[in-house]
């Protein structure tokens, strides 16, 4: 848990520096092309994963060679279906870090949950060997020779508790500071797409596009030229049905 916490203050403030060089930025791509690197912050892998992404749809490479600046300046804008490719990437880069974050709770988890019953195990075997050892001793002793046993029985439950109670503290703590920092990479996520969408994106509408069903109208049905001529039989008379 100490070791989660150093993490997580580690994590938070280099998310911190990291933003602060973002906002100061000129381009959406200037820390990518500069090769600035905040290892710590998990905003920076968000963000280098979409920036790899988007930069190998834009010029056909992940990672900013000599001729990268130049080649960014005179390539196009990349199509929505792309777009959603670089969306992904930042997705996949969210649920990495996160795993990261919360890489060994499940072990505190599991000391919470399991200190009690180990406390409350040691009790019950404590005061069986008691009682035990007792009426093995034969003699008509009360609680003055009990109470020892008692006494060290219950401690195996005091330890446990002693155990759990700053653990379910602490991970609920932990809990809530992961879901924070969660939240603002997804956030941040969100972010950086809409400002990718609008510098790097073609919305225009393709000029051989077909027609919408609704532009088309609804089919209409022909109308008869002319009424029939004789009328069509509704019954036939005995002598014709004979």
């Amino acid at each position: 848990m100490a070791s989660k916490w150093h993490l997580l203050a580690r994590a938070t403030r280099a998310n911190k520096s990291f933003m602060r060089l973002f906002r100061d930025s000129p381009h959406p791509l200037a820390l990518f092309l500069t090769r600035e690197r905040v290892e710590l912050a998990p905003l920076y892998h968000i963000y280098h994963a979409a920036s790899r992404e988007l930069a190998f749809y834009l010029v056909g490479e992940e990672e900013p060679g000599r001729n990268f600046s130049s080649r960014l300046q005179g390539a196009g804008r990349i199509t929505a279906s792309q777009m959603e490719s670089v969306q992904n990437a930042m997705v996949r880069a969210v649920a990495e870090a996160a795993t990261r974050l919360e890489m060994r709770l499940p072990m505190v988890a599991t000391v919470l949950g399991a200190a009690p019953f180990l406390g409350l195990l040691g009790t019950v075997w404590g005061l069986m060997d008691c009682f035990a050892g007792l009426v093995a001793s034969g003699t008509g002793a009360g609680w003055e020779a009990l109470a020892p046993g008692v006494a060290a029985a219950l401690l195996t439950t005091l330890t446990g508790l002693v155990v759990a109670i700053p653990s379910l503290i602490g991970y609920n703590m932990l809990v809530s500071r992961i879901r924070s920092l969660v939240v603002r990479m997804d956030n941040f996520a969100s972010e950086l797409s809409g400002l990718f969408d609008r510098h790097f994106v073609d919305h225009r509408t393709p000029e051989g596009a077909l027609p919408s069903l609704a532009s088309m109208g609804a089919p209409s049905m022909p109308a008869f030229s002319s009424a029939p001529s004789q009328p069509l039989p509704t019954k036939l008379s005995l002598s014709e049905s004979a």
